[in-house]
């Protein structure tokens, strides 16, 4: 029985466990904090759980692929509830209001009846919704293994996917926001992705919502992850917590295992580099064996960017007027590094009774954070007096906003917890604070990295990073291709 060693429990590494576990071999891994997940968590602050992932879970539809893979690693299972999502979001500003319904057509007959001189750009942006429904994750073998007869076994994917992303190509999330008259959809549709992306990211969400692809797993992400854990243990695997590994131990062209920050080592036949790109290769193994491909993405700033949030959550005394899920208007009044942010939104986490105390309502804002604003965070949280007073006073100007647009929540909102760009990468080694990996401009291709490492014949790697802008659908497949690959290295079968 070959021993694999899996730096990190974030969904990458326990997904790879647990098929290899399964394919017959011995796994242990290694995760720095107390518990298990990585950036797939939660946590409670005064007894009320905040969730810090699945606004909606992506590819989740019954009967796909990663469907399948999400009820084998445990993550889904026939008694886990799916919450029905029954809209993307809603917009609301310069007079008028847009929502975007999982019914496609409902939305597509609103935008219509609100700017009858967009239906040209509107009818553009349906019929590629539409083709983008048939978006999956390949999960069978890593894509860099696939030949012209594994993609031709795709069918609708390989059909309207390209298509959808060639009639948006060269144009960003701005740029779809002006290619509209109406000041509401020029509004909406830059509310859930950063300005500078491919408009088809946009796109392709939205596709998962319609597609019903889209939906929420009961318990929110910590539930999710603990089950994972659960499943991996449950197959014989184990999990090391509070154990950070210290780097990876090469001896030539070979891996013979870990050293821990303590200074134990622990033996292994593979190991598996399951954590941020940059940890990885600042840390674990010396920079010289990332990736050319990876390595280009790192160094080409202007068109490979990170983006991060601002995060805030809230407790209401009593029930709001929002909308189970998320809803974003028109605001005045909060500026943040000296940038005038006019439009904001908020998550309404009524849709789980589970996550707050009966009769109160939890509430979440959240603000993009661009490259500059994420050096700003640094910068300050060398002072820590100066750090918290930041975030206070953003999260201050939330809660205000969050009263004017609500009155009825006025002197009944409390401010649970806040979080920051600094706190993604304390807790999960972020690099520059991202919680999803590049964000490609409108004219770079997305790239799609082997999870192999070039010189060293038993060292794999797991992640979002390999994978255009990341997520969980894309970690997740990355998982399975770093066991597939070790399989397929042994000529077993990968199960």
């Amino acid at each position: 029985m070959k021993k694999v060693i899996i730096v990190g429990a974030g969904i990458s590494g326990m997904a790879a466990g647990i098929i290899l576990q399964n394919s017959g071999f011995e796994t242990e891994i290694y995760e720095k904090n107390p518990v298990p997940g990585g950036e797939l968590t939660g946590w409670k602050r005064d007894g009320v759980y905040i969730d810090n992932c699945i606004d909606y879970l992506m590819c989740s539809k019954k009967g796909s692929a990663m469907n399948e893979l999400w009820h084998e690693i445990g993550m889904l299972s026939d008694d886990v509830k799916m919450y029905s999502k029954k809209y993307f979001f809603k917009y609301e500003g310069h007079g008028g209001e847009i929502t975007f319904w999982r019914d496609k057509e409902r939305t597509k007959r609103e935008m219509l009846a609100l700017s009858p001189d967009d239906s040209e750009a509107i009818e553009k942006f349906f019929e590629n919704v539409t083709r983008a429904e048939s978006m999956i994750m390949p999960i069978d073998k890593p894509m860099d293994k696939m030949g012209p007869r594994d993609f031709m076994k795709l069918g609708d994917f390989v059909k309207n996917v390209p298509a959808a992303q060639k009639a948006y190509k060269g144009v960003s999330v701005k740029d779809l926001s002006d290619s509209f008259k109406s000041p509401v959809l020029k509004s909406a549709v830059m509310m859930t992705h950063p300005e500078t992306t491919q408009a088809y990211s946009f796109i392709m969400s939205y596709a998962m919502v319609t597609s019903g692809s889209g939906d929420i797993p009961e318990g929110g992400s910590l539930a999710a992850a603990l089950r994972i854990a659960a499943r991996y243990k449950d197959v014989g695997g184990k999990i090391h917590l509070n154990a950070p590994v210290k780097n990876v131990k090469i001896n030539g062209k070979t891996a013979s295992g870990v050293v821990l920050e303590d200074g134990t080592e622990v033996t292994a036949d593979y190991v598996i580099c399951a954590t941020d790109a940059n940890h990885t290769f600042t840390k674990l193994l010396p920079a010289s064996y990332m990736p050319k491909k990876l390595k280009k993405s790192f160094d080409d700033k202007d068109h490979f960017s990170v983006f991060s949030k601002f995060h805030a959550a809230f407790l209401v005394d009593g029930k709001t007027s929002f909308i189970p899920d998320t809803t974003y208007w028109e605001s005045e009044g909060l500026t943040v590094w000296g940038k005038e942010i006019k439009d904001v939104g908020v998550i309404c986490y009524d849709y789980d009774p589970a996550f707050a105390p009966e009769g109160k309502t939890i509430l979440q804002m959240k603000i993009f954070q661009y490259a500059d604003d994420v050096d700003k965070w640094f910068e300050l949280s060398s002072d820590r007096e100066k750090y918290e007073a930041k975030k206070a006073e953003i999260a201050n100007a939330m809660m205000a906003l969050i009263e004017k647009k609500c009155p009825g929540t006025a002197g009944k909102i409390t401010l649970l917890d806040t979080w920051s760009p600094v706190t993604y990468a304390k807790r999960f080694n972020a690099y520059r604070g991202a919680y999803m990996a590049f964000v490609a401009d409108k004219d770079t291709k997305t790239v799609t990295t082997p999870g192999v490492v070039k010189g060293l014949k038993n060292v794999f790697l797991a992640g979002q990073w390999l994978m255009g802008s990341g997520g969980l659908p894309p970690a997740t497949a990355q998982g399975k291709y770093a066991a597939w690959r070790i399989c397929k290295k042994e000529g077993v079968v990968c199960r």
